[in-house]
């Protein structure tokens, strides 16, 4: 089993490519911006406090503090090992998993610090999905996929009417719903990573994490799932680490930047952050001065 699969587990049971052409880029994210239509406000789900994070003495997160609106699509851009999937992986307390991590602050899910000694990180993780890289379902049938965390979790109701909703909401139903028997590491790989969407959001939590959900995929299987993501987001608060800034542009309302160092430099709306920055190192980095 891959590492990742063990965090899918786990979480039931309990390249930028800057271009030098700075018009260009710009161009591009203000039309993926417009495209996106008008930024509505929602109310905090997620409220992060003066949050740090240590690997051993290695500091990966500086006194991030930041609110999550309710039922939009909140995405987290940055270089490379600036902390976005850090960050990610506290709202639903996966950095339990790993040893060396050490997180101080405090995190609220609708008003409670998820990091309290009363609260139970696999209770925690019902409430709060998440959606890995690379697409990784498990080596089981289609149907046992998306129905795993409701065994798991003893939930009632009707798995078949739970499991075709699921697959429905992730814009897969169609394409396998003569085949549920058939194992769901025969699925193409965009079909795969909608099949774990679909496994994330069948015990309906209320928040769905996404860690750069698209990067393995080709050009048409990245499409379907931005689709898919902007219509999680009537029905749930989703956080997304990308990347892919047009990515963010296209689909997110609001955007947190995060760059070297592990440092929140800005997060305002999305059009915001991509058309007038109050950072010049936002500014720097969205043009592909740096990246």
């Amino acid at each position: 089993m891959t590492d990742n699969q063990k965090q899918e587990y786990a979480a039931d049971e309990s390249t930028d490519d800057p271009t030098t052409d700075d018009m260009a880029i710009r161009t591009d994210v203000s039309e993926s911006v417009s495209a996106s239509g008008p930024t509505t406000s929602g109310a905090p789900v997620v409220r992060a406090e003066n949050v740090d994070v240590w690997y051993n003495d290695d500091q990966a997160l500086q006194d991030i503090s930041l609110e999550i609106p309710e039922n939009q699509v909140t995405a987290m851009i940055g270089p490379s090992g600036c902390g976005k999937s850090t960050f990610l992986r506290c709202i639903n307390r996966m950095n339990d998993m790993i040893d060396a991590a050490r997180v101080e602050g405090d995190l609220h899910l609708r008003g409670k610090n998820v990091y309290d000694d009363d609260v139970d990180p696999v209770a925690l993780r019902r409430r709060v999905g998440m959606v890995f890289q690379s697409p990784n379902p498990f080596p089981k049938s289609i149907y046992d996929n998306v129905a795993y965390g409701l065994k798991i979790q003893n939930k009632d109701g009707d798995y078949d009417e739970i499991v075709e909703n699921s697959l429905k909401r992730a814009a897969l139903w169609d394409e396998v719903k003569d085949q549920l028997d058939t194992s769901g590491l025969d699925l193409s790989g965009g079909q795969q990573q909608r099949l774990c969407i679909a496994r994330a959001i069948a015990p309906d939590p209320e928040v769905i994490l996404m860690d750069e959900p698209a990067s393995a995929l080709d050009p048409v299987a990245t499409s379907k799932i931005e689709d898919l993501i902007s219509e999680l987001a009537e029905e749930y608060t989703v956080v997304i680490v990308t990347h892919n800034m047009q990515q963010a542009a296209r689909i997110s309302n609001k955007t947190a930047v995060f760059l070297t160092g592990g440092e929140l430099v800005e997060f305002d709306d999305t059009e915001k952050i991509f058309e007038n920055p109050d950072s010049q190192r936002v500014e720097d980095y969205i043009t592909g001065k740096f990246g």
